[in-house]
């Protein structure tokens, strides 16, 4: 009996990540498409002698790689949602996805960096026919993964705050679009170079294209590290707290901890001082009513009578 109703207090702590995220189908589905054609590129480059289609479909295979980091976080964080090990369930494993993909990119435009410089100093012999093939090819393949893992960015609850969004998504996204900035980028380059005879543009290319590409990387590596270091909430998020709780001029807030704790999901920790003190749970509804949070802890400190009242 009393199990019954203490059943009524306790709740899990998945969070809705048990749940199938949108984005682990289209990653699953880039995935297959990038791994395809690795495949077709290998084996024309052996077929055919041709190191520019081998070298391409390595590179395919580099990130088929880092796509499937990426999709392994989707099915890691759903199949161990309810695990108790995890205190607020698996959703930062999405930023962690996040995370190590933009570790990845960082890595791939140091590559592409050192490799570009390393052919403006000493320039090689390009078989410009078949390379732009291979680029072209490139492109409509990469070009297609873009649109499959299209950002949507509409579903933020906080505009302001950059916590919402699917950083896996974002993760495997920028991939992507990387080599489809690549591709275009090449086919410009090699285009100058075979009909104006400008070999440099190839490497200068990929200067500018390891330049972006770190860019994006960089910015992740920003928004996803706040997140795993339970950065403090946006200031519109944590004024639309006390302006829930401080509406009532007899409450004031003295401590207060918003932290993300998985893709648009909050938790919070308030300490609270009232001149009229109420149940936890009266805060919580008057909270619910301006942002919606998962977890909340309420502390309710009364003055006592040496105190002043607040006014």
């Amino acid at each position: 009996m009393e199990e019954e109703i203490l059943k009524r207090w306790r709740h899990q702590h998945s969070f809705g990540q048990d749940q199938t995220r949108p984005g682990e189908f289209r990653t699953l589905l880039v995935i297959t498409i990038t791994a395809s054609m690795m495949i077709v590129e290998i084996a024309a480059g052996v077929a055919f002698g041709s190191m520019a289609l081998l070298a391409d479909g390595l590179h395919m295979g580099s990130h088929a790689v880092a796509l499937s980091i990426n999709a392994f976080a989707y099915v890691y964080a759903r199949r161990h949602a309810h695990h108790e090990r995890y205190s607020f369930g698996t959703g930062k494993v999405n930023t962690l996805g996040g995370y190590t993909g933009a570790i990845l990119l960082a890595v791939f435009a140091t590559m592409m960096a050192f490799e570009s410089i390393t052919r403006l100093i000493e320039p090689v012999e390009i078989a410009f026919n078949q390379a732009i093939f291979v680029a072209v090819v490139g492109l409509v393949v990469n070009g297609a993964s873009v649109l499959i893992l299209g950002m949507d960015h509409g579903h933020n609850h906080d505009h302001h705050d950059h916590h919402d969004h699917d950083h896996n998504l974002k993760s495997a996204y920028l991939h992507v679009l990387a080599d489809a900035l690549t591709s275009f980028l090449a086919i410009f380059a090699l285009l100058i170079g075979k009909y104006f005879g400008a070999i440099w543009m190839d490497p200068l290319m990929g200067i500018v294209g390891a330049i972006l590409v770190a860019r994006w990387s960089f910015g992740l590596l920003k928004t996803t590290s706040t997140i795993i270091l339970d950065e403090q909430a946006s200031a519109d998020t944590c004024n639309s707290i006390q302006l829930a709780i401080e509406s009532e001029e007899s409450s004031r807030i003295v401590d207060l901890h918003v932290w993300t704790i998985g893709p648009g999901i909050y938790s919070a920790v308030i300490s609270i001082v009232s001149n009229n003190p109420q149940q936890p749970a009266y805060y919580k509804s008057r909270i619910a009513e301006h942002i919606e949070l998962q977890h909340v802890s309420v502390e309710v400190n009364a003055y006592d009578e040496q105190s002043s009242c607040l006014d």
